[in-house]
């Protein structure tokens, strides 16, 4: 059960007053009352920002009673999808966000005017992309993630004499190499665990040679671009880093990748940096491993960095709230330059490049800060979601690496199934 907390600054009445819905030129006179829907990512990590803001909004609004209740991310989805079903909506929902093009098409959100937003100028371009829609905004960008190499030191100072992750693709083949040789009496030993149907890595290489999963047409849809050259390359150089260094099951996921260095079979991955802190966590991992285990960023091909697919959350108000404009209040001061400095100070990347200017020189986050300008993310069509349901590109990954179809046939099959799903909400 998620945990519910009430915040009353002062009993108000049953239903909302009519400042309530449209705002009030007197904050005071508002009342009704604000459910809010947060992950427990923020009751775990960062309580003390939530109950600050809590208390600004309670200091503006006496009169408007806040109801907090935390969620998972097992069961989010469902639950919200329920009370959206039924009526009980939160006024104010965390989103993953891979999750609002689903409910921005569905009619769940409601718009919001971006310039009363601090820092909007600045917000990290692909995150607010995940917001918007036909020109208009849905949802607020909150905090952002990246994926960074992770990497055991201690190994790598074995085998080439240097503890420090290469900077460059080439360079880090040929320290690659010499981890594999000197950890050869291991089987199970991935100098570079990089699973199968990893497709964000994989769709990360292909956005590094130009190509794409999709892409809009003068049409006005949605096609597959799997099969074209660039894809196809990018498709192909991740295929090929697996075959040579990942030595465990090449249709395993990604989902426990840091297991296999916890376990002390793996050399480096490429990961979320919070997968960092499970290989040394004392339950999930190794904590012996504290002092070896390191982030950086992960080289590409051409040397340049790989693009990262951007992740990270939104906060909308639904679309039926009585009270979105208290709604957007809030939204307005949980996402502002103070609370989002809170979070940079947490090592959390924050929503807009001016605050993560900083982080990009701080050793705990380079790797992730610096990544993130060149982040890529996923088609904003209104089939994504089923495409990602079916299981399609790690299904065409998994097809190609253990039972050997060629690449060329299977982003042709990926391409036909994408566009028989990418232009159909639902």
């Amino acid at each position: 059960m998620a945990l519910a907390v009430g915040l009353t600054a002062c009993s108000s009445g049953g239903s909302p007053s009519g400042d309530a819905r449209s705002g009030s030129a007197d904050p005071k006179s508002a009342t009704g009352t604000v459910t809010v829907w947060l992950m427990e990512d923020a009751q775990k990590n960062w309580p003390d920002l939530v109950q600050r803001v809590n208390d600004q909004f309670a200091a503006k609004y006496p009169n408007v009673t806040l109801k907090l209740a935390y969620q998972g991310w097992a069961d989010k989805v469902t639950r919200f999808d329920k009370a959206l079903a039924e009526g009980f909506a939160p006024d104010v929902v965390e989103l993953g966000n891979t999750e609002t093009m689903k409910y921005i098409l569905s009619g769940a959100l409601a718009p919001v005017e971006r310039s009363s937003f601090d820092n909007s100028d600045a917000w990290i371009k692909a995150l607010a992309n995940t917001c918007t829609y036909q020109d208009k905004l849905w949802c607020v960008p909150y905090y952002a993630g990246a994926r960074v190499a992770i990497y055991n030191a201690t190994a790598f100072q074995a085998a080439t004499g240097n503890p420090e992750f290469p900077k460059t693709e080439d360079e880090l083949k040929a320290a690659l190499d010499r981890v594999a040789d000197k950890n050869k009496s291991d089987k199970t030993y991935s100098a570079l665990y990089l699973p199968g149907p990893y497709w964000y890595a994989a769709m990360s290489y292909v956005s590094a040679y130009g190509g794409s999963i999709a892409r809009f047409d003068s049409s006005g849809n949605w096609h597959g671009t799997l099969n074209d050259p660039k894809s196809q390359q990018g498709i192909a150089h991740f295929v090929d880093l697996v075959r040579k260094y990942n030595k465990g099951d090449l249709a395993v996921n990604e989902l426990n990748q840091f297991e296999a260095m916890a376990r002390g079979h793996a050399g480096a991955f490429y990961g979320n940096p919070f997968e960092a802190a499970s290989v040394t966590a004392p339950v999930t991992g190794d904590p012996n491993l504290k002092d070896a285990v390191r982030m950086a960023t992960m080289p590409g091909p051409g040397g340049k960095p790989l693009p990262t697919f951007i992740g990270g959350s939104d906060l909308a108000v639904t679309a039926k709230s009585p009270v979105a404009a208290l709604a957007a209040d809030w939204i307005r001061m949980f996402t502002g330059t103070k609370s989002q400095q809170a979070l940079a100070d947490r090592d959390i990347l924050p929503n807009n490049l001016t605050q993560l200017g900083p982080l990009k020189s701080k050793p705990a986050t380079a790797a992730a800060a610096n990544a993130v300008p060149d982040a890529w993310f996923t088609p904003l069509a209104p089939g994504w979601g089923a495409i990602e349901k079916q299981k399609i590109l790690p299904d065409m990954l998994t097809a190609i690496l253990k039972n050997g179809k060629p690449i060329d046939q299977a982003t042709k099959d990926a391409d036909a199934a994408i566009d028989q799903l990418i232009n159909k909400a639902g």
